[in-house]
């Protein structure tokens, strides 16, 4: 089967953080967007789904990272989902909290 994701988006399908940090480092745009995802949106839904799947708790690892970089909070996709709607989707807090503290601009705890 052919591989439908930029590596980018593989490294965050695969909740791969290590993979992700050294794309973005090399300079990968962490609002690129495969298929109607960003790579934040895809990351919520990877976090959100796979939790699902697992029984596992949520993490937010892989949006952290994206965010780290630079990724836009507020951004939404080809199909108008926003990071918001989809962490809001799945009832992932910790998606939504991140999110909170970067779109009011503290950029995350303690600032």
């Amino acid at each position: 089967m052919e591989n439908i994701w930029t590596p980018a988006h593989q490294a965050v399908e695969d909740e791969d953080t290590e993979a992700l940090a050294q794309l973005l480092a090399k300079g990968v745009d962490p609002d690129e967007v495969c298929g109607s995802m960003t790579l934040l949106t895809h990351a919520i839904d990877a976090e959100g789904d796979g939790a699902l799947q697992s029984g596992c708790p949520l993490t937010v690892h892989t949006s952290a990272v994206l965010l780290a970089f630079g990724a836009d909070p507020q951004l939404p996709g080809f199909d108008g989902r926003t990071p918001m709607d989809v962490a809001v989707h799945y009832g992932h807090d910790l998606a939504v909290k991140l999110l909170e503290q970067h779109i009011s601009g503290s950029g995350g705890a303690g600032r």
